[in-house]
């Protein structure tokens, strides 16, 4: 037995079938989070030394240690995807533990020390990475 979409089906039924698979084939996307949470209003500076970066998919995330006058914190930062990256020349090893750094962020809402990556310059060498005025 052979089975032709237009066999049996109205021309409604297969529009309602194409919204339908294409609906579905959708839905991974609708998963991804959203950036509700960076106040994209505020740039925050962080002075501070590369502790890790934690190359992996969804999103790259950076530990950065902070000395905000002998205070250490450690901020989190979210970066994009490794392979957005990779194809605009991110590897896992541009930054490496150690590296003393400013990086740009739009800080959480809620205050806590973390925030979305918006660029990086490199202390000892100048070099400046994402978007950096």
């Amino acid at each position: 037995m052979t089975f032709t979409v237009g066999s049996g089906f109205s021309r409604t039924r297969r529009v309602f079938a194409a919204a339908a698979l294409l609906a579905a084939a959708s839905a991974p996307l609708a998963a991804h989070h959203s950036a509700a949470m960076f106040d994209d209003e505020k740039v925050v500076e962080l002075n501070g030394t590369i502790k890790e970066v934690q190359w992996a998919n969804p999103h790259i995330w950076i530990q950065v240690v902070v000395d905000n006058n002998g205070q250490k914190s450690e901020w989190s930062i979210e970066g994009g995807s490794p392979n957005t990256l990779s194809r605009n020349g991110w590897k896992a090893t541009t930054f490496k533990s150690g590296d003393p750094v400013l990086v740009r962020v739009n800080p959480m809402k809620d205050g806590t020390s973390a925030g979305q990556f918006i660029g990086a310059k490199w202390k000892d060498t100048g070099k400046t990475i994402g978007r950096w005025e």
